[in-house]
């Protein structure tokens, strides 16, 4: 099972990384090379020079205007946020939200330990469910992949804002940060915004057909897992089926939007679709 799973997503990799190559003629490292910058020296201004980069406390001194100078951090953190409650656990037999989810996951971080520095894993509900520091090596890329798809979560439960505030307090430095989720929870913009201001954003946002549009199977018992409630649907009303639609169309809009606003990478993935081809072309605008 094992064996099947790393043999799988490393095919995967393969297939991306050589997509990438060849129909951009590039390097595949860029992809997770963000903008990580780490202040190296002082010189004296010179015309042309971005005002924002002047050190004014050196400049108080009066000796004349002196700017930063930095360069590119050499280890480059890549860092991945995964929800594992229980909205995650619609769709197929096999190819649920949450095996889309672990699986992208899984491909992303392979590239990711091959190409950057350091590779850190948060899987979370309303809590931490798996956490692995940042850390280097293949090694430390494989014991995350087999925690990974042998985790099971404790809670069913969602709160996307806590998680984004575990991030923000644990990482220091400038960072590529992949969050995956459905996004089926509130109150997550302010601490997002606060998120793609400081670091490198990837939002994957994993769907499943059954948001959008339910089969017409009359009036059904629909168990939410996180609220642990029934409730009564009609899934052949008409008005029922088109407000379900508008919902996740709503909610995916201001989503994107956000992410737009504040230049974060967005990419909606309906989780029974080739995910390879839709990450070849989240890389294709990373480039």
């Amino acid at each position: 099972m094992v064996e099947d799973i790393i043999s799988k997503l490393n095919k995967y990799e393969i297939k991306i990384r050589k997509a990438v190559d060849s129909q951009m003629h590039g390097n595949f490292r860029s992809v997770f090379k963000g903008s990580g910058l780490e202040f190296s020296d002082l010189r004296t201004y010179q015309y042309g020079d971005d005002v924002r980069t002047i050190d004014w406390i050196t400049t108080a001194k009066g000796h004349g205007a002196y700017v930063k100078i930095f360069k590119e951090e050499k280890e480059q953190t890549v860092f991945f946020m995964l929800d594992v409650s229980a909205s995650q656990e619609v769709g197929n037999n096999g190819r649920l939200k949450l095996d889309t989810a672990k699986e992208i996951c899984g491909v992303l971080s392979l590239s990711a330990i091959k190409e950057a520095g350091h590779v850190g894993l948060y899987c979370f509900s309303d809590q931490k469910e798996l956490y692995f520091k940042p850390a280097n090596g293949l090694k430390h890329g494989y014991e995350i992949i087999l925690s990974l798809f042998k985790m099971k979560p404790l809670s069913q439960q969602t709160n996307i804002p806590a998680a984004i505030g575990f991030a923000l307090n644990i990482l220091k430095r400038r960072s590529v940060v992949f969050l995956i989720s459905d996004f089926l929870d509130e109150g997550y913009e302010h601490n997002l915004k606060a998120l793609a201001r400081k670091h490198d954003l990837v939002v994957i946002h994993i769907y499943d057909q059954r948001e959008i549009k339910l089969p017409s199977l009359g009036i059904i018992p629909v168990l939410d897992k996180e609220s642990k409630r029934t409730v009564w649907l009609n899934t052949s009303s008409p008005t029922f089926k088109k407000e379900m639609k508008e919902m996740f169309e709503t909610n995916q809009e201001r989503l994107e939007k956000l992410c737009k606003q504040h230049n974060a990478n967005y990419l909606a993935i309906d989780s029974r679709e080739d995910y390879v081809s839709k990450l070849i072309q989240l890389f294709r605008v990373r480039k």
